[in-house]
C-alpha cells in the first residue's frame, strides 16, 4: 500500500447541542466522502475542560434511520432515551443506540467530570432495515496487547477480538493505541474501505503521515494496514471500516431519510411531539430542541463519489 492510496479528510469546527454549543471537529460526512462502510458522520472532540466550557447538555432531540456509536477518551455522559434507557457513556465503553423508525435522547456530561474528550459517530441504516425498533446496547472490551499497539474492539472484529454489539451490516470500530515509534501491521478484511481518524500523535498510514484530527482513508482490497507512531509519546486513533455503502441517503439535522419528504414528516412529527417518544428525567432548558427551519427547496440525496 502506497501513500498515493491514502485520502485525508481534514476536519472542520462545527457548534453542536443548541443553546450551550460545544465545539467539534467534524471530518464525516463532506463533500469528498459520504461514508466509510455505513459509518456517515464522525464528531471528534476535546479534550475540554468543561470549567471552560461548560461541558455537554443536549436536550431531547430525535434520530430516524442509524445508529449512534459513543465512545469516549475521558469523562462521563449521562444518556437517557424514550425507549426508557437511563445509562452513562465512560472511557473504553460502548453505546450503541438504534433509532429506525425514530427515538429521541438527551446527552449530558455529569458532574464529576473535569475533562470531556471522545467522539460521537453514526452508522446509517441499510434501506432492508432503516425503520428498525429502538434499541441500546453497551458493551465494555477489554484491552487487547499487540505488537506496538493496545486495541479495543468494540465493533466487528479485529486481531482476533469479536464484539458482542450486534449491526446491520458487516464493519469495524476500535481504538488503538500505539507505543511510541513502534509500527504495528493488522490484518483487516479486503472486502472493507477504512478509516483512520488520529486523536493524539502522528501516525503514518502506508506512506501518510496522519496529524491529530485528520482521517485517512483507505479503499477495500487491502489485506493489511501498516500504522507507525511517527512521535515520542503514545498515539492514539479510532479505526472505523465495513463494506461499501452503495444506496443513496438524504441527511438533514438529526435524520437519515431517502426522500426529502420523508425527512419534512421526520421534523413535522418531532415538532408535533409524536412518533418519537419521551425522554424522562432531563432537567435541562429547553425540555427539548426544536427542529431548524427546512430549506425551501428540496433536499437532494448523497452518496459517495464514484
Amino acid at each position: 500500500m502506497t501513500g498515493t492510496e491514502v485520502e485525508v479528510l481534514t476536519a472542520r469546527d462545527v457548534p453542536l447541542g443548541g443553546p450551550r454549543a460545544m465545539t467539534v471537529r467534524r471530518t464525516l460526512p463532506q463533500r469528498a466522502r459520504s461514508f466509510i462502510g455505513v459509518w456517515c458522520f464522525a464528531d471528534h472532540y476535546g479534550p475540554d475542560l468543561v470549567a471552560d466550557s461548560g461541558g455537554m447538555d443536549v436536550a431531547p432531540h430525535p434520530h430516524t434511520g442509524l445508529q449512534t456509536v459513543s465512545w469516549l477518551f475521558s469523562g462521563e455522559i449521562e444518556h437517557r432515551d424514550s425507549l426508557g434507557t437511563h445509562a452513562y457513556v465512560r472511557p473504553g465503553e460502548i453505546n450503541l443506540m438504534t433509532g429506525g423508525h425514530g427515538i429521541s435522547h438527551s446527552e449530558v456530561s455529569t458532574p464529576g467530570t473535569t475533562v470531556l474528550h471522545g467522539v460521537q459517530l453514526w452508522l446509517v441504516l441499510p434501506d432492508a432495515h432503516r425503520h428498525a425498533p429502538r434499541d441500546f446496547q453497551h458493551h465494555a472490551p477489554k484491552p487487547l496487547r499487540v505488537d506496538g499497539a493496545e486495541l479495543r474492539v468494540f465493533l466487528g472484529t479485529l486481531a482476533g477480538d469479536t464484539s458482542p454489539v450486534r449491526t446491520f451490516t458487516p464493519l469495524l470500530g476500535a481504538e488503538l493505541l500505539v507505543d511510541p515509534g513502534a509500527t504495528v501491521t493488522l490484518d483487516v478484511d479486503p472486502a472493507f474501505e477504512h478509516g483512520l481518524l488520529v486523536d493524539e500523535g502522528a501516525v503514518r498510514l502506508a506512506d501518510t503521515v496522519l496529524k491529530p484530527a485528520e482521517l485517512g482513508y483507505v479503499p477495500t482490497g487491502r489485506t493489511t494496514l501498516t500504522l507507525t507512531n511517527e512521535s515520542g509519546h503514545r498515539a492514539r486513533a479510532v479505526l472505523l471500516g465495513g463494506t461499501p455503502f452503495e444506496e443513496e441517503i438524504v441527511m438533514w439535522w438529526n435524520f437519515i431519510a431517502r426522500t426529502d419528504e420523508e425527512i419534512r414528516q421526520a421534523r413535522e412529527d418531532w415538532m408535533s411531539g409524536t412518533r418519537f417518544g419521551e425522554v424522562v428525567g432531563y432537567a435541562g432548558t429547553p425540555l427539548r430542541l426544536p427542529a431548524p427551519e427546512l430549506p425551501t427547496t428540496p433536499l437532494k440525496p448523497r452518496r459517495n463519489p464514484r
